[in-house]
């Protein structure tokens, strides 16, 4: 969870401190996550051979989305629409699938839901509508991208090739942008820890640890990306927390909380 805070961190980093255009980043990032994953499937003696297209243009939109709303959002308030909208994503395409909510589990929708609503809603400290609805859209396409992958056999083959195949997505939005284009050593830098630690050594370090975990926990768990990357926000980017922010982050939070901890009740057989 602390290399998922770390890819919002890096971002913002490169992004509000160094001259690095946002299309640049995602291709650094994408690239580096690509060969990160390559030396792990190499020392596995495999290949990443797995994958599909369409899981890998769900990445892209999720790296690129992400990088262009960080343009505008703080840390925190971004992991805080990401993950709302990747749990909300994969709540609604399990109810689409026959799932039922139990009462609290939608109470729990709800509230989550209205946390994100309280969060946009017009106002003086209302992150910026723009950013907001990009990262909305990074949380979808993340969603959309885990669901996919729920029935991988190999979940790191199955990532290695999802980021190789996202290269050439991320080029092409990269050469588009080219009159944007701004390098900058330090965004560079930035874009590679992203790429290659938070994101390729990150995901590999959780798939090989889900196995461990039960799925309600392994859902709650990620609940501490917001919490981390406002944290590392405060700490490294002397960004504020507001009352709007902290109000959201509790109704968005504790909905997603009652949501996981009632479909875990639901599934433990009575004795």
């Amino acid at each position: 969870m602390t290399a998922f805070a770390g890819n919002s961190l890096f971002c913002r980093l490169a992004l509000k401190n160094t001259s690095i255009d946002a299309a640049t980043f995602s291709f650094i990032r994408i690239v580096s996550g690509a060969l990160a994953l390559w030396l792990v499937v190499r020392v596995r003696k495999e290949g990443p051979k797995a994958g599909s297209w369409l899981s890998a243009f769900a990445l892209f939109a999720y790296a690129a989305a992400f990088s262009f709303a960080y343009l505008s959002l703080s840390a925190g308030t971004g992991a805080l629409l990401l993950f709302g909208a990747v749990q909300a994503t994969m709540i609604i395409w399990g109810l689409r699938k026959g799932e039922r909510l139990r009462l609290w589990q939608m109470v729990g929708l709800m509230l989550a839901l209205g946390g994100l609503v309280v969060l946009l809603f017009p106002g003086l400290s209302a992150p910026p509508l723009g950013g907001s609805i990009l990262m909305l859209g990074a949380g979808i396409a993340w969603g959309i991208y885990s669901l996919r992958g729920q029935a991988a056999d190999d979940p790191i083959c199955e990532t290695a090739g999802n980021f190789w195949r996202a290269v050439p997505l991320a080029a092409v939005l990269s050469v588009a942008l080219m009159p944007w284009a701004k390098l900058d050593r330090a965004g560079i830098g930035y874009a590679i820890l992203s790429g290659a630690i938070a994101s390729g050594m990150g995901y590999a370090i959780w798939y090989t640890a889900l196995p461990g975990l039960k799925a309600a926990a392994a859902a709650a768990v990620q609940l501490s990306v917001p919490v981390l990357a406002a944290a590392g926000g405060i700490l490294f980017l002397d960004e504020s927390i507001t009352l709007r922010f902290l109000l959201a982050s509790v109704a968005v939070l504790g909905g997603i909380v009652l949501v996981v901890i009632e479909k875990r009740r639901a599934l433990t057989p009575v004795e």
